[in-house]
């Protein structure tokens, strides 16, 4: 079976190749219900249709950016003389420009129109909105209801109905409708009123409910992916309303709207540019064109959807939703659903298999009751006189088969996949884990390795300046003691211009009237010590005029910026160059530094080497490490270019992140876990080691290095360094991105990264599993991870490991219940069959017993919650087996067991129990092989363990299907007797049942303590080292 699953539903976790998807589909044989089956499978079909709808928007929209005025009348379907006109509506609301001509006026990118409207001033205008302070919050309902919600149109959330029809569309359930009002009409014939009724309405009711149970569980799943689904498109936007920049949700945005953009950042909506520095944008996503596009005062149109590559700026919302082109570009995107996981597509290839077999047994046990049949009436001379009676027990044979098929084709396998994964989602969303891709939920268990960030991740992410070296001296930062920190007043004017300058955070005035620093946390922590000094940053910035700006990125890890003086500031109306950034980069770049009375001296070669001891003493003290520097420009330097050396150090800052609570109990989890934490930081080496040990990362025998001196390494080098590399530090995102492929191609690790920036995106995309930052992460890096860690914390990407592994082991238990009841329901039917000429179960109890194991054993052992166990157990492999020698062991053996009592009750039940009536034989036979599957099941809670009752009462779905199915057992067997074909049993007989079925937990202890020859642990994990392996 292995060979064969792997040969034809063997699939890629991430991006799988078409050919793949196409191979599997057509290896899947014998679907009861496809509309089920495959609803949570990707329409490959529908897919092509919709990407070629895509890219036919995306040429029209190339056709508008590059052959503007060509295609103008091309895109622009409506009149122009009747988008100028402005609707009553809008008039009345003070508006002076419709909504049609916004959205054209952005999507047609035509200045001349723009300049007949006054420029981005004018259409602020005639928006009646102040670009500097905003919209005032009284005004939003009204711009909401004219110019609409900047949400797109999506397809209205199936109904209920629309569930109970796709459950209805089960091939066997159909034929079992048929057989049921045939044997409605024959019994009415045969038996007359009500008795005629009985057989055929009792199948009747069992299907409806197993229809209503199954419609009910899928629906519920549809509403949980909805849900996840709505928040995966959620993207906060930082907007200035009322004069205060605030962070809104980017449905919660509207026409009129001033919104801030910096590097990462998704577009939220069309729009104008205000003002910025170096903003490029990357329309690939609209236009396909992959060369950025720089956006400045003559090309100020800003489109939906796209992605700001550098820089920042400043916008004005002109049209939202579905008046945007990402609105209608994203309709397509829908279309086509997700990628099916490896998990459902071999389960998917397990059911075919089992199908296969389960055909073979209804088609023989059908054949073995009719020739019998016929055998008995050729003996009794009765061949040729037939009655209403024969055809009544030839279609129950029929019915009889056919429900062996309905029980032997496991349609739940696959999707009891989707329920532990919808299950495993809602929970890791409340525990701040999003997963945007199904696969990464599974592909998590199978992680080895992950290569984790140090800001924000392991460490808080709150940073403080606690250290500064200025003039020549090292001094410690207290608030209470500032006199101490900068000593003159010179030193403190030339260290606020640095620091209030040169930054891309912002001072805001929040609800609560306090002032508010929205920015990075390195960031933020400088202006927090800046405004020690100097409480006015607006004040200060106001002096200045920023000439250019050069934004920070992980490339050259420093920020520049170009200002002139108005007048009255520092410098009399010259030019200054700030810069700020990594320490070693920075330090490079100077020399002279500040002295005491703020004049620049040169630094000697001793100084430099001092003040390099200085920088690795705060990075031995686990301290983040920047330098500010400044440079006059001459006055008679026309140019706007940032020099690159001959700057002043003003200072060197000490930044304390600390660790985070519990990170290093994560971290020893993990290495417990079999999975090695590697931590890629573009800090120095020292802070980064520091950390490193503190947090447990570090150990005696790994290696620490620098990006640049791996990168210098040749293929055999690598080889040596690799797999005891445990730091790398002043990484670029192209060395993150290198390790993460070797580590995957050449060691064949399942690994899982960590990013925040713009330029993580290629090792986000290239990992088995990318892990964004919620908040410190940029847009960019969210969409090209797989999940996304809302708290930025490691104990919850620990966390997400733990239930990805809970969701394979959930199925492996999941699939040893349904393949024990597949084999023992199959065998009883197919030998009492051959033995007796009758089957002991009749269609209504086999199709009760379908739903005990399919729908209902999906639920109680596919959402059970993972255990603190599923951790101390190395990765799930990457090539495991679904179904291992330790399952199959306990799904022979139970079956033995079942087969065994059942066939004694068979054929020596009457006497054993002194027994009046085959009914009543037929009744505990049934009985006692319900009670045998619910303590199967509970023996299935764990495969390997003797102890199946830990953490049983945590897992209150499972207590709530045993006890609901044990209820339902009762007034099948008690109440609905004629409905059903069963007689009410006495206590004594209940009894048996009941004892049957429980030693079953004894035989399933006892299958347990047999050895059994691997090499591997039962769920495909490597064994754990042990004794001299371990040393």
């Amino acid at each position: 079976m292995d060979d064969y699953l792997k040969k034809n539903f063997d699939v890629e976790a991430k991006r799988p190749s078409e050919e793949n998807l196409k191979r599997w589909r057509s290896a899947v044989w014998l679907v009861k219900n496809p509309r089920r089956r495959f609803r949570m499978v990707a329409d490959l079909a529908k897919r092509a249709e919709a990407e070629r709808k895509r890219r036919k928007i995306q040429e029209k929209i190339r056709i508008a950016l590059y052959v503007q005025k060509a295609a103008l009348y091309f895109i622009d379907a409506v009149d122009r003389t009747e988008k100028l006109k402005i609707p009553d509506d809008v008039k009345q609301a003070g508006f002076n420009i419709s909504p049609d001509e916004l959205s054209s006026l952005v999507r047609s990118h035509d200045l001349k129109r723009l300049d007949s409207h006054g420029g981005v001033d004018g259409i602020s205008k005639k928006l009646s909105v102040s670009l500097e302070n905003g919209l005032s919050p009284a005004d939003i309902p009204a711009r909401r209801n004219l110019f609409g919600e900047n949400k797109f149109l999506e397809k209205p959330p199936r109904p209920l109905w629309m569930f109970v029809w796709d459950a209805m569309q089960d091939l066997t359930l159909i034929m079992l409708i048929v057989c049921s009002f045939i044997s409605v009409a024959v019994g009415l014939a045969t038996e007359g009123w009500p008795k005629g009724l009985y057989d055929g309405i009792g199948i009747i009711l069992c299907i409806l409910l197993v229809v209503a149970v199954t419609a009910l569980s899928d629906y519920k799943q549809s509403l949980q992916f909805r849900d996840l689904d709505k928040e995966k498109r959620n993207v906060t936007v930082h907007v200035t309303r009322a004069a205060n920049r605030q962070k809104v949700s980017i449905y919660d945005l509207v026409v009129g709207d001033v919104v801030n953009l910096s590097i990462g950042d998704q577009v939220p909506a069309d729009g104008l540019f205000i003002s910025g520095y170096s903003l490029y944008i990357d329309e690939s996503s609209l236009s396909g064109e992959s060369e950025p596009v720089q956006i400045e005062k003559g090309r100020p149109f800003l489109l939906s959807g796209t992605k700001v590559q550098e820089g920042s700026g400043r916008m004005v919302v002109t049209s939202v939703g579905m008046k945007t082109e990402w609105g209608r570009l994203m309709v397509t995107l829908s279309e086509g659903g997700d990628d099916e996981t490896p998990l459902q597509v071999k389960l998917n290839g397990v059911a075919t298999v089992i199908g296969k077999i389960g055909l073979v047994f209804a088609v023989l046990t059908f054949a073995v009751l009719t020739v019998r049949y016929l055998s008995v009436k050729v003996m009794d001379g009765e061949i040729a006189s037939w009655s209403m009676l024969d055809v009544v027990n030839l279609l129950n044979f029929f019915a009889v088969a056919v429900t062996i098929l309905v029980v032997a084709v496991p349609e739940g396998l696959p999707l009891a996949v989707t329920l532990s994964l919808a299950f495993a989602m809602k929970k890791l969303m409340n525990d701040r884990a999003l997963i945007r891709h199904l696969s990464a939920c599974e592909t998590m268990g199978s992680a080895s390795c992950i290569c984790t960030d140090k800001t924000g991740t392991l460490t808080t992410n709150h940073m403080v300046v606690t250290k500064i070296w200025m003039g020549g001296e090292q001094r410690s930062v207290d608030a209470k003691k500032l006199e101490n920190v900068v000593a003159s007043e010179k030193e403190k004017q030339v260290l606020v211009d640095a620091l209030f300058l040169n930054t891309a955070a912002d001072v805001v005035r929040g609800k609560d009237g306090k002032s508010e620093i929205l920015g990075s946390p390195t960031e933020t922590a400088l202006i927090e010590f800046g405004l020690l000094f100097h409480k006015d940053f607006r004040g200060l910035r106001q002096g200045w005029e920023i000439l250019k700006v050069e934004p920070f990125n992980s490339v050259k890890k420093k920020m520049s910026v170009l200002v002139q003086s108005r007048g009255g500031g520092e410098g009399g109306g010259g030019k200054r160059a700030f810069v700020k950034g990594a320490s070693e980069i920075i330090f490079g770049m100077c020399d002279k530094s500040v002295g005491k009375d703020g004049e620049s001296l040169p630094i000697s070669e001793e100084q430099r080497k001092m003040i390099s001891g200085v920088i690795d003493g705060f990075a031995c003290e686990a301290l983040r490490t920047l330098c500010v520097g400044f440079r006059d420009m001459e006055q008679s330097c026309d140019e706007l270019s940032i020099p690159e050396e001959g700057y002043t150090l003003v200072a060197l800052v000490g930044i304390k992140d600390p660790l985070r609570p519990g990170v290093k109990e994560a971290v020893e989890t993990c290495l417990n876990a079999g999975i090695l934490v590697r931590m890629v930081t573009g800090d120095n080496i020292n802070t980064a080691k520091a950390i490193a040990k503190e947090c447990g990362i570090l150990t005696s025998d790994g290696i620490a290095i620098e990006g640049a001196e791996l990168r210098d390494k040749s293929g055999e080098e690598m080889k040596n360094v690799l797999p005891k590399l445990q730091v790398m530090a002043r990484s670029l995102p192209l060395d993150k991105h290198k390790l993460v492929s070797m580590l995957r191609k050449e060691y064949q690790e399942v690994v899982a990264v960590t990013g925040d920036g713009t330029n993580d995106a290629p090792a986000l995309h290239e990992a088995d599993i990318g892990l964004a930052m919620g908040i410190a992460g940029t847009e960019v890096a969210k969409e090209s991870a797989d999940v996304v860690i809302m708290d930025d914390n490691f104990a919850t990407i620990l966390n997400v490991a733990k239930w990805g592994r809970s969701v394979y082991i959930n199925i492996q238990k999941f699939v040893q219940f349904q393949l024990t009841v597949n084999i023992v329901a199959l065998m009883t039917n197919f030998i009492c069959a051959c033995v007796s000429g009758s089957a002991p179960l009749t269609a209504v109890e086999l199709l009760w017993v379908n739903m005990i194991m399919d729908t209902l054993g999906a639920l109680a052992l596919a959402t059970e919650p993972p255990h603190d166990g599923l951790m101390k157990q190395p990765p799930v492999g990457r090539n495991a087996h679904i179904i291992t020698r330790v399952m199959w062991r306990n799904i022979i053996g139970q079956s033995i067991y079942q087969l065994i009592v059942l066939g004694v009750l068979q054929f020596y039940g009457m006497e054993m129990l002194n027994l009046d009536s085959d009914a009543t034989l037929r009744s505990l036979i049934f009985n006692t092989f319900v009670f045998c599957q619910v303590f199967n099941e509970i023996n299935s809670r764990d495969v390997e363990q003797i102890n199946i009752f830990r953490g049983i009462l945590r897992s209150w779905i499972f207590i709530m299907i045993m006890v609901s199915t044990v209820g339902f057992q009762v007034v099948m067997v008690q109440g609905l007797c004629k409905f059903a074909g069963t007689v009410p049993l006495s206590g004594k007989l209940w009894a048996v049942s009941v004892l049957v079925g429980a030693v079953g937990l004894v035989v399933g202890a006892l299958l347990k303590c047999i050895p059994v020859p691997t090499n591997k642990h039962h769920d495909g994990y490597e064994p754990l080292p042990s004794g001299p392996d371990l040393a």
